[in-house]
């Protein structure tokens, strides 16, 4: 018997009759839906309250010290989140397994998942050590700031594999449907580097290197607590703890064309922060709050994004491809909304917002009409961030690379021009907001209504 339901005019069944179980469906996704993403945006929004204290208790030593974590925080971040198809991909497999009704299976691939974090987090600090100083010099930290940078970059460069474990631990629970202890050990690791920073910093004196070391053991706490759910749940259903060559070769494989992605949508900021610079110092203040307030609204829309990844992939591992269209059709739609929402709320406070950031009025003047270019394709945003889970759910990575490397290479010469032409800052952010993310909407859209990215099976075979 088909799966399929009836289409509309064909049954004898009364409209009212109809309309019932997609409404039941509907409520079911959006009962999903909620359950899933309001934990996740909580997580995410916690990421960057880890900097946001470090700065603000760093700031008390002096202005060379801030800067100097400034530069050294950048390069970290850079390092690591380069890295965040850990999280994706791992999301996408241990869902898969979920669905497909095999537990232990899906906490074997978590665990491939964790070994293979864990060896690239070791790589990178083996890197990173000896590379401080000329990673810091290459990103042109003054003369003064630069000591404190390589201080904090290599100290911190040892809490890389705690980091990267805390990725892909992070996707093992989120594939198997939790987004609560993410929340909770994410909760619990803000909190813990508060107080360390303040220890380490002004209690013991360690200064700069007391805030790097608060990080490394925040983060390694947090590691441990990951590590403490996953292997008691491994143990609990049978699943090996051993690290697997083929198992970390195959999440490798999989996590690979998202490396690509996430360096292509890395390139597009890089190029356009470049051609921000080049408009003038006015511009590049007004470009970094605005950039500042694009990614903190990035983060509600990825919560969606996240909830998409482990809905889709589920879905698809039951071998259920009709459930997985309905649900993506039904995130759609929750992706609009919350974008319609948060634009209507970023126009609101467009001409207030500069004064948090500065007191300058040239500044503010460029903000308010670049705020509401991002306010208005906030939308455009919220079906992008959509897609492109529910694409990672479904195990879709080679698209989604070949289509982010199509998007900058649209971009890429697009805002270039910009200046050449005599554009302002308006005119790149039309650029980013309007033109990039129109352009991820549409290959992501074609992708999505072809409907060839919903492979079902315990492993996507294709």
């Amino acid at each position: 018997m088909s799966s399929r339901s009836p289409r509309p005019g064909r049954s004898d069944a009364p409209q009212g009759a109809q309309q019932k179980p997609h409404r039941a469906h509907s409520r079911r996704h959006d009962r999903e839906i909620i359950a899933l993403a309001l934990p996740a945006f909580g997580t995410l929004v916690a990421e960057p309250l880890f900097l946001l204290t470090d700065s603000a208790i760093v700031g008390h030593l002096g202005t060379a010290q801030l800067a100097g974590l400034g530069v050294a925080a950048a390069l970290l971040a850079t390092g690591v989140n380069l890295f965040v198809f850990l999280a994706y991909a791992t999301t996408a497999a241990v869902a898969r397994r979920l669905g497909a009704a095999d537990l232990p299976a899906a906490l074997r691939q978590g665990m491939d998942g964790i070994w293979l974090a864990l060896l690239l987090g070791l790589a990178t600090t083996a890197l990173l050590w000896p590379l401080a100083l000329a990673l810091v010099d290459a990103v042109g930290a003054s003369p003064t700031a630069s000591p404190y940078a390589v201080t904090y970059l290599r100290i911190s460069s040892l809490g890389v594999p705690a980091m990267l474990v805390v990725l892909a631990a992070t996707g093992v629970l989120r594939g198997l449907q939790d987004t609560r202890t993410p929340l909770l050990v994410a909760v619990a690791g803000f909190t813990a580097n508060g107080l360390l920073n303040v220890l380490l910093v002004h209690g013991v004196g360690l200064g700069i290197a007391g805030s790097a070391w608060g990080t490394v053991i925040a983060q390694a706490g947090m590691a441990a607590a990951y590590l403490f759910v996953v292997v008691r749940g491994a143990r609990k259903y049978g699943a090996s703890l051993r690290p697997d060559a083929a198992g970390i070769r195959a999440s490798a494989r999989a996590g690979a064309p998202l490396l690509v992605r996430t360096l292509s949508l890395r390139a597009v900021l890089m190029i356009a922060t470049a051609v921000a610079a080049r408009l003038g110092d006015v511009e590049v203040a007004a470009h970094q709050i605005t950039l500042t307030l694009w990614t903190l609204l990035a983060f509600a829309l990825d919560a969606i994004a996240i909830a998409g990844q482990a809905i889709i992939g589920r879905y698809l591992g039951a071998g259920d491809a009709d459930g997985a269209r309905a649900a993506c059709r039904r995130m759609v739609r929750w992706g609009v909304a919350a974008g319609a929402v948060l634009g209507v709320g970023l126009a609101a406070a467009a001409p207030f917002v500069g004064r948090i950031f500065t007191t300058d009025p040239a500044v503010h003047d460029q903000l308010l009409v670049v705020l509401l270019v991002v306010a208005v394709g906030q939308p455009i945003a919220g079906v992008v961030f959509v897609l492109d889970g529910v694409l990672m759910g479904a195990g879709d990575g080679p698209y989604l690379a070949w289509a982010m490397l199509a998007v900058l290479m649209v971009f890429a010469p697009v805002a270039m021009l910009v200046p050449v032409f005599g554009g302002g800052l308006v005119a790149l952010w039309a650029t980013l907001a309007g033109l990039m993310m129109t352009a991820r909407m549409l290959t992501l859209g074609l992708r999505a209504r072809s409907g060839r990215w919903a492979v079902t099976g315990a492993v996507r075979r294709s």
